[in-house]
């Protein structure tokens, strides 16, 4: 007799953000549905063994309906450890209170359409790098959208 394989129902506190954005660094912004005015980047949990390229990809495409093979994609090789809000933590293993975060950016040619994953993001908006820094909830979002200018000036 053969047992199913063992799925956990928990997200992994692994995960990847995606900084969309144009060369003249619009940004892609995205507000959450469980929160008013909670503007962010692409981000989500790696899921079972992927890599973290691709989190990345699958969560674009998920969150945006962007293929992002026909782009630039950047992994930084930068992450950072932040706590996980409260509200989320049921997500998450019991006594899991950290998540890690590993940035990436994508590179578009302009702004476009997007199609949001209902029940995730409402709506969407392109704006410049500076407002997209003060518009994001994240600390961590808003530090990566920073960074773009030098990221991009390679």
């Amino acid at each position: 007799m053969t047992t199913p394989t063992s799925v956990t129902p928990y997200k992994q506190a692994v995960s990847a953000l995606i900084v969309i954005h144009t060369p003249d660094l619009q940004v892609l912004l995205m507000e959450r549905v469980d929160f008013n005015e909670a503007w962010q980047s692409v981000t989500g949990s790696r899921e079972g063994d992927e890599s973290l390229e691709q989190t990345a990809r699958r969560e674009v495409f998920e969150e945006t309906g962007i293929d992002t093979a026909l782009y630039a994609l950047r992994n930084w090789q930068q992450s950072h450890d932040f706590e996980i809000f409260e509200i989320w933590r049921h997500r998450y293993a019991p006594g899991t209170t950290h998540n890690t975060e590993h940035v990436f950016s994508l590179e578009v040619p302009s702004p476009m359409a997007v199609t949001l994953a209902k029940g995730e993001h409402r709506r969407f908006k392109w704006v410049s790098w500076l407002q997209a820094a003060e518009m994001v909830f994240s600390p961590s979002n808003a530090d990566a959208i920073r960074s773009l200018p030098e990221r991009c000036a390679h």
